[in-house]
């Protein structure tokens, strides 16, 4: 297990990355347990996926990252053939993002007091960020003359750029006032990176607060700062840009729960039914 650690590391995978395939190899590993593990072969795999499946009742992503654990395991630690080594991919499901209304955006807004927790709720939003792309800010990152944030490393190991709000840069220069970060844009009490889980803590709270019952997350705020801008007529492509998506097949997904154009389709019923009618009918 220290050699495949030393290998990710290596090829630099993320932190994330690292532990989600050391837990799925440990797994793996343990579901033949008077087997070594150089030992497994291509059968072996299929069996697994096949209990994680059947038994487990595992998602497609999930068996997805076992599948990709696998087979860093035998092609890059043990330098097995790629070409010899086949698992069928799970369908990926195709279920729409939650993504919150701009009223819904302000009402959750409304219920943040702290003036950190503020900047970093409202510039993920104004941003469209990743949570981990917000924490691993610095403050040279923000470019304030050109009005765009420096986005660095982020999935895929990419750089980008995004816009910066100047209603978001206002608040950010009254927190720097107050806060003085010394590397990091939003540091912990050491001084070191804000966590995700305190992220997610403030967005959770506030949108309990709320009252409003989507299922969001801090990554709702995502989805709805892109599906917003095409509201507004942004072209694909530049939303693309801005997520740092390498496919627009990935951003096309907002088309599908934007307003814009679905909020124009007129009801077939409109043409039984004037919409007088139907209401006073019912007493309206």
């Amino acid at each position: 297990m220290d050699e495949i650690i030393k290998l990710l590391r290596l090829r630099r995978y993320s932190g994330h990355t690292i532990k989600a395939y050391k837990s799925h190899l440990k797994l793996f590993f343990e579901h033949f347990p008077s087997r070594k593990p150089e030992s497994l072969s291509d059968a072996d795999v299929h069996s697994y996926l096949n209990y994680l499946i059947v038994t487990k009742k595992i998602s497609p992503s999930y068996q997805n990252q076992a599948v990709n654990a696998a087979k860093f395991y035998f092609e890059t630690v043990l330098g097995r053939p790629r070409q010899t080594y086949r698992l069928e991919r799970p369908q990926r499901e195709e279920r729409l993002p939650t993504v919150l209304n701009l009223d819904e955006v302000k009402k959750i807004f409304s219920m943040i007091d702290n003036l950190k927790h503020k900047c970093l709720i409202y510039l993920i939003y104004s941003a469209g960020l990743r949570i981990g792309e917000v924490i691993n800010l610095r403050i040279g990152d923000v470019d304030s003359k050109r009005m765009l944030l420096h986005i660095r490393g982020a999935k895929g190991k990419k750089d980008r750029y995004t816009i910066l709000s100047p209603a978001v840069l206002v608040m950010l220069r009254e927190y720097y006032k107050q806060y003085s970060p010394a590397e990091f844009l939003f540091e912990g009490i050491k001084g070191d990176r804000y966590s995700i889980r305190s992220v997610q803590n403030i967005f959770a709270k506030a949108l309990n607060l709320s009252k409003i019952r989507k299922h969001a997350t801090v990554h709702t705020l995502r989805h709805s700062f892109a599906t917003h801008l095409l509201e507004s007529g942004v072209d694909l492509r530049y939303i693309q840009e801005l997520l740092g998506h390498a496919s627009s097949r990935t951003t096309e997904i907002y088309t599908h729960v934007s307003n814009r154009n679905l909020s124009k389709i007129e009801s077939p019923i409109e043409k039984l039914f004037k919409v007088s009618e139907p209401l006073a009918a019912y007493g309206a």
